[in-house]
């Protein structure tokens, strides 16, 4: 280890996508012989990566940036609150600088200016797949930034910027890097997974010498050839989404569709601004099932949306129970500063959303109990993610990771994470499985 090198203290908040964000700044550092220390008091500065999506998330990043600055005093900081500066600089004006999401080479400028430190090629390495912040058998490929969406309770474009596709040919170079360094599971993600190539007209590109188009179901297709799991995060619902299902069917990329619905009644979903609003969803979900039975259906929704009533609500949970969707996730509504949304009329009582929101959930935790019980005494694969004295904890095809359930070994024999076992569900509950060695 380079001791005179500066060593570099990196908070990371938000969505997956920031973190893909922070591994890259990681990377950098690393490749150009920073030390990454793992502690405020051990370090020559700290880089915060905030978030800056709703309220509670830019207070969460402006008390870790308060933090890092009562710990170490020098402090640099990126991401999507960045691109509202004069937020954070209000609250603490002793940070050093301030860059907006993906400014890589800002924070690079930054970082040499308050820690300066000369590149030494014989001494200064990082491992051809980078740096990375998840466990060492999943990774976050992020294959776009920004949208071009105008959703009215999302300022994502205004922080991100409109859409931007990664060229295909860089994307399955990366993709083929982490799965040659162990990966076992790459985790699709975006602002919108499924426009993937519409801003560069699906311009081709090359990979191992053959052309791909820069598209959606052609990057489904070079990804499912790599031997890893493949999980396809942030899909809004346009019509070739249904393209992928046979490829889920066949076994060539995860039958896991992560899908963010948000409502289900037409009148909220048109002042939420939603692309593909007006789709027949549940139609579209029952000829996904008859394609691929064994695909996992997650998505996203919000209660107390500004003039949702109790009518658009019920919608939605009748909606709810015909879809019977796997996996669910509900948020109440939060005002964001800029968003369109601040202007509707017919606010819901923060109560009432909070109400509507639990009994959104109950019913969801029904439904999900309810499908996985169906699943005792299956066999199936799952990834191991930890063990434990008492067992391993794994994930089935329809687990992503955080964010979904578990599968509970009891019993798992020599393994380690990262490795594949076969197993037969033994037990339910409304959210994760119990299983045994196959």
């Amino acid at each position: 280890m380079n001791s005179t090198a500066p060593r570099i203290g990196f908070v990371s908040l938000g969505c997956p996508k920031a973190l893909v964000d922070s591994e890259r700044i990681l990377t950098r550092l690393r490749a150009e012989g920073y030390e990454i220390s793992g502690s405020y008091e051990g370090a020559d500065l700290v880089v915060v990566n905030t978030c800056g999506f709703i309220d509670p998330a830019v207070e969460e990043s402006l008390d870790a940036i308060g933090e890092a600055l009562e710990h170490n005093g020098r402090v640099i900081v990126t991401g999507c609150l960045g691109a509202r500066a004069e937020t954070i600089t209000a609250r603490h004006p002793a940070v050093l600088a301030v860059t907006g999401p993906q400014a890589y080479e800002e924070v690079m400028e930054a970082v040499h200016t308050h820690a300066p430190k000369p590149h030494d090629p014989y001494l200064d390495l990082v491992p051809a797949q980078g740096i990375r912040l998840t466990p060492r058998h999943y990774a976050y490929l992020k294959i776009s930034e920004g949208c071009n969406h105008g959703c009215s309770f999302c300022i994502i474009p205004r922080l991100r910027g409109a859409l931007r596709s990664r060229d295909i040919g860089e994307v399955m170079d990366e993709a083929e890097r982490l799965v040659k360094a162990g990966v076992k599971e790459l985790l699709v993600i975006s602002q919108d997974t499924s426009a993937y190539g519409v801003d560069i007209k699906y311009r081709p590109g090359l990979w191992n010498g053959q052309p791909l188009q820069t598209r959606f179901i052609d990057l489904a297709r070079a990804l499912g050839g790599l031997g890893a799991w493949v999980r396809l995060h942030y899909v809004y619902p346009y019509p070739h989404v249904d393209e992928v299902v046979p490829l889920m069917a066949a076994g060539h990329v995860l039958p896991y569709l992560d899908i963010p619905f948000q409502h289900a009644s037409p009148r909220i979903l048109k002042l939420m601004r939603r692309p593909a609003h007006a789709e027949d969803t549940l139609a579209r979900i029952r000829r996904w099932r008859e394609t691929c039975p064994e695909i996992t259906i997650r998505s996203t929704f919000i209660t107390g949306f500004p003039g949702e009533t109790e009518a658009d609500f019920q919608l939605l949970l009748d909606w709810l129970e015909e879809a019977a969707l796997d996996r669910v996730g509900c948020f109440t509504y939060s005002p964001v500063a800029g968003a369109a949304a601040n202007e509707l009329p017919d606010p819901v009582p923060a109560e009432l959303a909070e109400e509507r929101k639990a009994r959104f959930m109950e019913a969801a935790a029904r439904i999900s109990a309810a499908r996985l019980a169906a699943k005792v005494g299956q066999r199936m694969r799952v990834l191991v993610d930890e063990l434990h004295p008492d067992g391993a904890i794994a994930r089935s095809m329809g687990d992503a990771p955080e964010i979904d359930g578990v599968v509970r070994i009891a019993a798992p024999g020599p393994c380690r994470p990262g490795d594949f076992l076969d197993v037969i569900v033994t037990g339910a509950d409304a959210y994760d499985l119990e299983a045994e060695l196959a």
